[in-house]
């Protein structure tokens, strides 16, 4: 076939999970149900934590941040995703495809931002209690969670805009769910050593520098619990921190799970399977942890859905 550039693309192949004809409306049915629950879940903690003026403090601004951030990470793929099963039809435009690419790297890198933000309000509070208040200003809050946001639209602009200078030949299928970018790199036929470079360089500055200031901040958090001389007093503390770090864990996990799988094997199926686990389950599941671990977001959704709060 006759190679082509990006300016005679008009579109790419998004070949999914499986082409079965007989598991397409299980995998239908699967992100169907994943994308309702991500979305109401977190659409309640948002609405929780707005209608209840004791939780309109610093940790749960930046969880209304986090959980928006969920919605609008599975808004970005799994729709799509439904509306390709459902009509049969795999195509998906050459500006569409990068758009997807950018809003994917936007909010994938906000999650990660947010998170560490997140870490660095319960470092404040658990080793800086007196000052919590003073520090964590709604001033402060604001410009970190707009400073996040302004760091990863700049990163995904700039895959986006290099993602412009690939060429690509024939067939013109991504086995994936979403046009992620390390897929449409590997189906270019352009030398891909610049963006090869681009993506270890610029991705592990901005996966690496929130990781470390959540590794920073739990270093000192630990090491301000154990000084605290009763158990029930470190237990209270590590309570305060224990959903974050489990939402930090899931989050990371999936992540580096996903590197892994795509370093070890050339299997299509587990790569997407794996991304699946990174851009799908953690923001589903979030909405769970959080509620289901903190007693004041039980009685504010309690009084949300029911009006009668937690005794």
């Amino acid at each position: 076939m006759e190679t082509t550039n990006q300016t005679a693309v008009s579109g790419f192949l998004l070949l999914g999970l499986t082409d079965d004809p007989a598991l397409q409306p299980l995998v239908f049915s699967l992100f169907l149900s994943m994308y309702l629950v991500t979305v109401l879940g977190n659409l309640l903690i948002i609405l929780a934590v707005s209608s209840d003026s004791h939780l309109h403090t610093p940790m749960y601004f930046f969880l209304c941040n986090l959980s928006f951030t969920d919605v609008c990470i599975s808004s970005t793929t799994i729709p799509k995703t439904l509306v390709s099963i459902q009509t049969q039809d795999q195509s998906i435009s050459y500006a569409g495809c990068l758009s997807q690419l950018c809003f994917v790297l936007i909010f994938g890198g906000l999650e990660s931002c947010l998170l560490a933000v997140m870490a660095y309000d319960r470092y404040v509070a658990i080793c800086h209690p007196l000052r919590y208040t003073v520090i964590m200003n709604p001033r402060l809050c604001v410009l970190l969670v707009l400073l996040c946001l302004l760091t990863t639209t700049a990163n995904a602009l700039l895959h986006s805009l290099m993602a412009l200078r690939l060429s690509f030949c024939g067939p013109l299928g991504l086995p994936h769910f979403f046009c992620e970018l390390t897929q449409l790199i590997n189906l270019s036929c352009s030398d891909p050593l610049v963006n090869n470079l681009l993506i270890y360089s610029v991705t592990s500055l901005f996966a690496g520098v929130p990781l470390s200031g959540i590794i920073f901040s739990y270093t000192q958090i630990v090491s301000s619990i154990l000084r605290i001389p009763s158990v029930g007093g470190r237990w209270k503390a590590f309570s305060t921190c224990g959903s974050h770090l489990l939402v930090v864990t899931l989050f990371y996990g999936t992540a580096f799970g996903v590197y892994m799988s795509s370093a070890v094997t050339d299997s299509s199926v587990k790569n997407v399977v794996a991304s699946m686990m990174y851009i799908v389950v953690p923001q589903m599941l979030n909405p769970f942890i959080y509620s289901l671990r903190n007693r004041e977001m039980k009685g504010a959704l309690r009084h949300l859905i029911t009006g009668v709060p937690l005794l």
